[in-house]
Order: structure tokens, then C-alpha cells, then sequence
């Protein structure tokens, strides 16, 4: 495991940068590999009832 505690403060906010622009990214695939799935259906049922 990575001792973040022991980096500069300047390492320790990219670190944190890049730690969140990563999980933005995964966020962003995810949700939208859901919505192509869920979402067909779901239009498909509303509108046939």
C-alpha cells in the first residue's frame, strides 16, 4: 500500500485529482452502459401503456 502521508502536499493533491477523475470515469461508463440497457425497455413499457 501507498504511505500517501509521506508525499509533498502538492503529490498528495494530484494524487487526489487524478483519484476522483478516475471515478468520475468509471461513474460516467457505468451510468451510461445502464441507461442503454434499462432504458429501452422502460420507454418501450410507458409508451404501451
Amino acid at each position: 500500500m501507498i504511505d500517501f502521508a509521506s508525499l509533498s502536499p502538492t503529490a498528495q493533491a494530484l494524487a487526489l485529482v487524478g483519484v476522483i477523475l478516475v471515478e468520475a470515469l468509471v461513474l460516467y461508463g457505468g451510468y451510461g452502459l445502464l441507461e442503454r440497457v434499462v432504458a429501452p425497455p422502460l420507454v418501450r413499457r410507458i409508451t404501451e401503456s
